[in-house]
């Protein structure tokens, strides 16, 4: 592996740690400026599918209303395995642990366990990610949710996506 390469994969894991970051404080203009112009968020049934930047934004603004003010949710990313596909195009796949620190009736949300467990969702981004003068930015991210209901046929297909990377 080169450095470049290196680089290359270091810079496509930040953005999904800003993500994280800017999701959970609430930067939602900062959140929607790691995405392309044309990118697509594909949520499945949960959320649905954006297409767009901006769509993206005023989406994802409106997602988090109910979860209450920054930090009430955390977005834990881990386990990021980064594939260059090309010299300015990558795939990135990453675990999601989705916590939320407080819970209704101080905010829109609970977990199924009360505030004895904060968890929320387990689940798995998959992104799509190029590089535009000089820029990573995410192309295309679909969130497979894995707890706690599991879409089985969705969770197969990448499944055997990834065994053949």
């Amino acid at each position: 592996m080169t450095l470049e390469e290196l680089l290359a994969k270091y810079e496509v894991a930040e953005l999904r740690l800003a993500y994280s970051a800017y999701i959970d404080c609430g930067d939602f203009e900062r959140l929607a400026n790691l995405f392309t112009e044309d990118a697509v968020c594909d949520f499945g049934p949960e959320y649905g599918r954006w297409e767009g930047r901006a769509t993206i934004r005023t989406n994802y603004e409106a997602a988090m209303k109910p979860v209450g003010g920054p930090f009430d949710a955390l977005h834990i990313v881990t386990n990021p395995f980064v594939t260059l596909t090309g010299p300015d195009t990558a795939h990135a796949r990453w675990y999601l642990i989705d916590c939320l620190t407080r819970q209704a009736p101080v905010t829109g949300l609970s977990t199924r366990g009360g505030h004895g467990s904060p968890f929320l969702w387990l689940g798995m981004y998959e992104d799509q990610c190029v590089r535009r003068d000089g820029v990573w930015r995410i192309q295309h991210t679909q969130l497979h949710f894995l707890w706690p209901e599991r879409p089985g046929d969705r969770i197969e297909a990448t499944a055997e996506r990834l065994r053949g990377m």
